[in-house]
């Protein structure tokens, strides 16, 4: 059984490579894309109250949990076209999107190449809409990384963080899940499979300077799909301010700010995003693009 504890994990082979998956539920489809180091056990606080209205899916991207970590391409486009094989063969055509951090620019990546998959466009605490990312990401792409990731991911380093971040729960800093999360995360990293994975993953997305991916030339795309951005106010590794700033440049967006979360709100305030992203469903339209309608909204507008 997976972390969620309720839902098997189950596995499908595609092009290759073995992909694991939860799913749960039944009626409309929503994808759930997790984070970088993290699985599918990232949803596990949601997925049971999701699943009582929707078919829910929760892969673990490639090169992550208990999917095939193989030498080849990690950027955001191959995971996107994972993702959409991965919903055709489990025999569903279309879905809203959920991207939390490194998953939100697969996301926005997946609605990009295949828009008629797509919709709704659901953003948590996004990568790809701004420069600005953790210190500890950016010294991970350093030459020499490799390395070091080893010795960051040594026990007695990990206890150390899980202890901070325990220490900072019970001061009342919001901090904690993000600690205890990254520490879960590295843990994982002790494997040589694993790291190579997430060292090819993050150099796709991330460089010394900051994120390297940059989303918001293609913004003026996305209000022609329902968008929800969420975003935790206390996010150490992406700041709020990058929910605000997208807000502002998609019209008829929805921004919701949870105020006791870090950068994982699916884990801090759980059954508000749950309440949010129901409310945004109920209340908007999927959007229904085809190739067609998608070529002509290239060739007429701009950014």
């Amino acid at each position: 059984m997976t972390a969620t504890a309720e839902h098997e994990t189950q596995t499908v082979t595609l092009h290759g490579h073995r992909i694991a998956y939860v799913q749960a539920g039944s009626g409309p489809v929503i994808l759930l894309i997790h984070g970088i180091t993290s699985n599918s056990a990232n949803w596990r606080r949601v997925i049971p109250s999701l699943a009582r209205r929707f078919t829910v899916i929760a892969p673990d991207l490639i090169g992550h949990g208990r999917s095939d970590k193989p030498k080849g391409d990690y950027s955001l486009g191959a995971n996107a076209s994972v993702l959409r094989d991965l919903l055709v063969t489990l025999g569903h055509e279309r879905a809203t999107i959920v991207g939390h951090s490194l998953g939100g620019g697969i996301a926005m990546q997946l609605f990009y190449q295949h828009p008629e998959r797509c919709e709704r466009i659901v953003l948590i605490d996004s990568g790809g809409l701004g420069r600005d990312v953790s210190l500890l990401l950016r010294a991970a792409t350093l030459p020499g990384a490799e390395v070091v990731i080893p010795i960051l991911a040594a026990s007695r380093v990990l206890d150390a963080a899980r202890v901070a971040g325990g220490l900072l729960g019970r001061l009342g800093l919001r901090a904690r899940t993000d600690f205890v999360e990254m520490a879960h995360g590295h843990a994982t990293l002790s494997d040589g499979e694993t790291r190579s994975a997430f060292v090819h993953t993050l150099r796709a997305v991330v460089e010394p300077g900051g994120q390297r991916v940059d989303a918001t030339n293609r913004l003026y795309l996305v209000k022609h799909v329902p968008l929800l951005l969420i975003w935790g106010q206390h996010d150490s590794l992406i700041p709020v301010s990058h929910g605000y700033a997208t807000h502002a440049r998609v019209p008829g967006s929805r921004l919701e700010i949870f105020p006791e979360s870090g950068h994982f709100p699916q884990l801090d305030e759980p059954q508000r995003l749950v309440e949010v992203l129901t409310d945004f469903i109920d209340g908007t339209q999927p959007a229904m693009l085809d190739r067609d309608h998608w070529r002509e909204l290239h060739d007429t507008q701009q950014p």
